[in-house]
Formats: structure tokens, C-alpha cells, sequence
């Protein structure tokens, strides 16, 4: 009998077939957003790791557009049997409330494996802005009403929802510009098509060390060791920041529960490792505990009732 190599999963539960290792063929990754931004960075991280632990390919694809949806569908329609996952994030639990309708159900078309990261954003301006904090920001943006700009990845996403808020907390007139994806967003910014953003530290400190951006303020509740010269926008007075992103791996419902703890147990075991630990701490990222699907599963319903009742109260709309 031919040993049983290491792996991810068990015999595939949808087929009669003999037992077989999985995976045996390449595993396909769905990132619903272009290559270069901190979702783009998790996977091809995770997927470098995975790769080099388990002997097969793990290749990323990115499907961009519509803020997401059209890679969370392609995942949600993709055969439930291991070989498809997606990253899933903090936006997919805003977009229901954002456009009333989405190709997919945000609970009911997946099944959630394991949260991966924790993200905090930076408002960073163009290196050339004269506004050397948040509080100079502010008064530059009160000064001109309706002349200073926000980007963002896209209608609900995480930057749009902090620069929404910033806009309302500080009472400013800023106007929202979304992009196609977070890496868009910030070449926009460097190209000086918009004044400032909410970028994930895993995007801003690169930036900001090389001297194109300046980081104003972050959103965590303390400062960052990637960024420890940068205050909190508390710091500057600007109170109800404490959001941090998140980042995860979701199948196709459907999906047998052996392959889902499969992945689990792999995927806490990558995470664990130093090497990539190391990899996302540089990128300004914190590494989620080990969690559970089930865990994953709460997050994710939790979020869609926060984000439902956060669109209803601010009234932000998809622009």
C-alpha cells in the first residue's frame, strides 16, 4: 500500500473513489482584489509557505472589481471540494448594507476556514502636503471645504469606512474617491489625484520609509512598532478609531467539514511558523491566534450586524 503522503485533507467526502492525498494537484487561491495591496500580500505570503510545506503549487489569482464581489462570487460558485478558497475580508460584511444586493450570500455561500491577520490603517498624505500631523490636516481641510479628497480602495471598504468616519468625527467637507483596489488608491495618492487615505500599515510604512508619503496619525489604540514615531489619531484628540481589518480564508459552502479542518489545522500550523509570523509583522500585519471555523463563522456573522448597523446610522452611501 502506498504511504500515505502529508497532507491537508482527507479523501474527498463528495467522491466513492479509493482514499488519495490532497492535495494532489494545484490549489487555487481567489484574491478579489489586484496584486499588489495587503490582501494580495496575505495570500501570495501564505501561499509561498503553503507551497513549500505541502509540494504542490498554491497560486493566486486575482479577480478584481466591484469592491470584491466578483472574486467572492467566482469563489462562492467554484466546486465545493477543497481546491478553491478565497480571501475574504472586513468589507464583504459592509457591502449587503452598502448596495442592498450582492451576488452572493455573505454567510450562506461560504465556509469559513480560519481568520489569518489583523490589520490597522495609517492616514497618510503625499510626502509634498505641508500638513505634518492630523491635527494640521484637519485645519487644511476646514480652511478649504469641499477642495480636499479621500481615496479608497473601493465603496465599502475598509479605507472609505475610516475616511467616512474621520469626515464625520472632525466634521470635515472631504470628498470621497474610490479606486479599483487599495494599490490603486495609492498611486493615486502619489500621484497626487487625491489628498489623502486610510492605508493598511502593510502598505503605508514601505511608502512612508521611502519618503513618498507621510504617515499623519494611526487607527490602533496604541502606537505600531512598524510605525512608532507615528502617534494615534487619539493622540490628536480624534476619539473612535479602535478598528482593526481583518483577513481570512474561505471555502465554497458545501465544502466536507474534513477538508474545512484540514485546512484549519494546516493553515494554524503555517501561521505558527517564525518565518511567516516574521514576514507579516514586517509588513505591519499582527497575526491572528489559532481559530477555529467555527470562531471564523461568529466573526464573520458579528461583523455583518456591525457594519449593517454602522451604514444604517452614518447613512454613507456607495459613491
Amino acid at each position: 500500500m502506498k504511504k500515505i503522503l502529508i497532507t491537508l485533507g482527507a479523501a474527498l467526502a463528495l467522491t466513492a473513489q479509493a482514499a488519495g492525498s490532497f492535495p494532489d494537484k494545484a490549489v487555487n487561491i481567489i484574491v478579489p482584489f489586484p496584486a499588489g495591496g495587503s490582501t494580495d500580500t496575505v495570500a501570495r505570503a501564505m501561499a509561498l509557505s503553503m507551497g513549500e510545506q505541502l509540494g504542490k503549487p498554491f497560486v493566486v489569482e486575482n479577480r478584481p472589481g466591484a469592491t470584491g464581489m466578483i472574486g467572492m462570487e467566482a469563489v462562492a460558485k467554484a466546486a465545493p471540494d477543497g481546491y478553491t478558497v478565497g480571501v475574504m475580508f472586513l468589507t464583504h460584511t459592509v457591502l449587503p448594507a452598502l448596495f442592498g444586493k450582492v451576488p452572493y450570500d455573505t454567510v450562506g455561500s461560504f465556509a469559513p476556514i480560519a481568520n489569518l491577520v489583523w490589520l490597522y490603517n495609517a492616514l497618510v498624505v503625499p510626502a509634498a502636503m505641508p500638513a505634518q500631523n492630523a491635527r494640521e490636516f484637519i485645519e487644511a481641510a476646514r480652511a478649504q471645504p469641499g477642495k480636499l479628497t479621500f481615496g479608497s480602495g473601493g465603496n465599502g471598504s475598509p479605507a472609505h469606512l475610516l475616511g467616512e468616519s474621520f469626515r464625520q468625527s472632525a466634521r470635515l467637507d472631504l470628498l470621497h474617491v474610490p479606486f479599483k483596489g487599495p494599490a490603486e488608491a495609492v498611486q493615486g495618492l502619489l500621484g497626487g489625484h487625491v489628498s489623502s487615505m486610510f492605508a493598511t500599515t502593510s502598505v503605508a510604512v514601505s511608502q512612508v520609509k521611502a519618503g513618498r508619503l507621510r504617515a499623519l496619525a494611526v487607527t490602533s489604540p496604541a502606537r505600531l512598532a512598524a510605525l512608532p514615531e507615528v502617534p494615534t489619531l487619539a493622540e490628536a484628540g480624534i476619539t473612535g478609531f479602535d478598528m482593526k481589518e481583518w483577513e481570512g480564508i474561505v471555502a465554497p459552502a458545501g465544502t466536507p467539514p474534513e477538508i474545512i479542518a484540514q485546512w484549519n489545522r494546516e493553515l494554524t500550523r503555517i501561521m505558527a511558523l517564525p518565518e511567516v509570523r516574521e514576514r507579516i509583522a514586517a509588513l505591519g500585519m499582527v497575526p491572528a491566534a489559532a481559530n477555529s471555523a467555527d470562531e471564523f463563522t461568529a466573526l464573520v456573522r458579528s461583523e455583518l450586524q456591525t457594519w449593517t448597523r454602522f451604514v444604517r446610522t452614518t447613512g454613507i452611501k456607495a459613491d
